[in-house]
């Protein structure tokens, strides 16, 4: 199982909000550049976030987007799961699977529920917070001194 650049992005994304998130919405611009993503890929991206429930956007020439939830509330598991889906080593044991007809005498079956079980342990257990870089803490007060265009 391997991690796709837009899941990878979406984690960029979503950690650069937690730590300039204020009363001010945050621009895409913003984050492109800080994050060194092409505008119209990380657009998309946050798309999906947004329908996720991560994330609300505001409109107008102040607009951007805020965290939907508090930073130590965003697991890495929910982010990983909007962009991803779900992240079973194999479809037998995947939420939205279709039992296998081997899967009551399947050798391997056992093996992957154990490698499932630890990868939603660990994205489950890994807020934002966790990935701020040590020493960083949320924003008091934002002032933007120009619109976000």
């Amino acid at each position: 199982m391997m991690i796709s650049t837009k899941g990878r992005y979406a984690l960029r994304i979503m950690v650069d909000l937690a730590q300039h998130d204020g009363d001010l919405p945050v621009c895409v611009r913003e984050i492109a550049m800080r994050q060194d993503i092409s505008g119209k890929y990380m657009e998309q991206i946050i798309s999906v976030l947004a329908r996720a429930g991560l994330l609300r956007s505001v409109r107008g020439a102040q607009g951007g987007y805020h965290l939907a939830k508090a930073p130590e509330e965003i697991t890495v598991g929910m982010i990983l799961r909007a962009t991803e889906g779900d992240l079973a080593p194999a479809e037998c044991v995947s939420g939205n699977g279709q039992p296998c007809e081997r899967s009551g005498a399947c050798p391997s079956r056992a093996v992957f529920e154990k490698v499932y079980s630890a990868i939603n342990g660990v994205i489950d257990g890994v807020t934002l917070i966790d990935l701020m870089p040590e020493g960083e803490s949320m924003p008091e007060k934002t002032r933007r001194a120009r619109p976000c265009v």
